[in-house]
């Protein structure tokens, strides 16, 4: 039975392989477009509109979530047990206490945004605190702000913002292909190589970066599964939480693939396990997540 410590140690270096893997793959990107065109200006301009990116990201990319969400904010007053079951495991978690928001919706689901420990929100659903009992409610909350405290959630936002550089890129890079000429000095078989080349990399590289992004949050998953069950110290509320919210079936009225892996999960619904919903799921199987909580010793 694995040990809950173990759990925690072996997700974390298994993301940060991920996230290394990621960041080599999208450097050696840049390298074969700016080679084939023999122009480091692509690879300077790149970098520059990555780092934008970033910033823009990082500062208001929980702003952009909410609101899209439709999340709207609450007061202790407006949902007393919901904010002292979030307060309880704030300060148990040793966390500053998160904004709370609830989103009208009656398929139950949850998720965590903010850039860091000190900005953050935790927004449910009205049928999540509907169908959940206590225990559950708690499962839940503690696995979110396990997000927070494991920096889940700007991770997940750079690594987004990575696979939207990196498509940009690749459709510049088909285009120019295209309607484009190469450089004079690139010239002969070698160039004509490099060009084709640089084709495929172009048409895969979107792809290898989503399948990236969407085991990266996976792991994150199983990472704040074990956590949350950590700061609770009971397991199975999480693990009945995820069995109702799983089974419910119906998804959410304003579900989107932008913001799918922010939830605890997926906000699709049955739609999630058919077609192209179940080849980009951004979250493990149900089953895995459950086998693996319910495997853990709390000592």
């Amino acid at each position: 039975m694995a040990s809950l410590y173990k759990t925690y140690d072996s997700n974390i270096r298994k993301t940060w392989a991920l996230m290394a893997m990621f960041l080599v793959f999208v450097i050696l990107i840049g390298w074969a477009f700016s080679f084939v065109y023999d122009s480091p200006g692509i690879l300077y301009f790149a970098v520059i509109f990555s780092i934008s990116m970033n910033f823009f990201s990082y500062w208001f990319s929980d702003k952009i979530v909410l609101s899209m969400s439709g999340a709207k904010p609450v007061s202790r007053e407006e949902n007393r047990d919901l904010w002292n079951i979030t307060e309880n495991l704030s300060i148990t978690a040793g966390l500053p206490m998160p904004k709370l928001y609830i989103i009208n919706d009656s398929s139950p689901n949850a998720f965590a945004t903010g850039r860091n420990k000190e900005h953050s929100a935790v927004a449910v659903t009205s049928g999540l605190l509907s169908i959940l009992d206590k225990t559950e409610i708690e499962g839940v909350v503690a696995h979110e702000l396990a997000h927070i405290g494991n920096r889940d959630i700007l991770l997940q936002t750079v690594v987004v913002v990575l696979v939207g550089f990196v498509t940009l890129l690749a459709d510049f890079f088909i285009r120019a292909s295209f309607f484009g000429g190469r450089s004079d000095n690139r010239s002969g078989n070698a160039g004509l190589i490099m060009l084709v080349i640089g084709i495929v990399l172009s048409i895969l590289a979107p792809i290898v970066a989503t399948i990236i992004q969407l085991t990266i949050s996976r792991k994150r998953e199983f990472l704040a599964d074990a956590s949350g069950a950590l700061l609770t110290r009971y397991p199975e509320g999480l693990a009945s939480a995820l069995e109702k919210i799983s089974s419910f079936g119906v998804g959410m009225k304003k579900a989107n693939n932008a913001t799918a892996h922010m939830y605890i999960s997926s906000p699709f619904g049955a739609k999630a396990r058919k077609g192209l919903h179940k080849l980009f799921m951004t979250h493990p199987p149900v089953e895995e997540r459950l086998a693996a909580i319910r495997g853990l010793k709390i000592s």
